[in-house]
């Protein structure tokens, strides 16, 4: 699911909600429910104040639905699909699955914009990525690069890099 609840960047909800669709079938994640809400720079603020204790706002935030131990089994899971493609397993989340919530600040993603070499609706689907890995369990910040990694794949196979 999309929710706009910004208004100072022009978004294109049904082409970014098309991407989301895209991004959990390359996981296996099809089944799992996940929100994306693109929000304010003042709300996402707010949000990184309270959840992380940094000041000002972020490009991206993750809020997983499910335990740790639940997001260690799901990661497990990728990864043995991965792995394993030879005998086309699905690992797919449990039917009818909550993930969890993304939110994307529009506003901060534009000025990351040149910095990184791209669009703004390329720099808002891999925020998009990214913040799924995240409700998967993935963190860059602890995992030696596996985050990394994996995203990077991911980008070239939707079309991101």
């Amino acid at each position: 699911m999309i929710l706009n609840r910004q208004k100072k960047v022009r978004l294109v909800a049904r082409s970014l909600a098309q991407f989301l669709r895209e991004i959990q079938r390359e996981l296996k994640i099809e089944n799992a429910d996940v929100s994306v809400a693109f929000v304010s720079d003042t709300e996402m603020a707010a949000w990184n104040q309270a959840y992380r204790k940094k000041t000002g706002p972020t490009d991206v935030l993750s809020f997983p639905a499910l335990p740790q131990k639940e997001l260690d089994a799901l990661t497990r899971r990728h990864e043995r699909a991965r792995t394993r493609r030879r005998e086309r397993a699905r690992h797919s989340a449990p039917e009818a699955a909550v993930l969890g919530d993304i939110a994307i600040a529009p506003e901060t993603a534009r000025r990351y914009t040149k910095t990184n070499g791209r669009s703004l609706q390329d720099e808002l689907r891999v925020l998009m990525l990214h913040g799924v890995l995240h409700l998967m369990g993935y963190d860059h910040e602890s995992d030696n690069g596996e985050m990394d990694r994996i995203e990077h794949k991911l980008r070239r196979r939707l079309g991101l890099e």
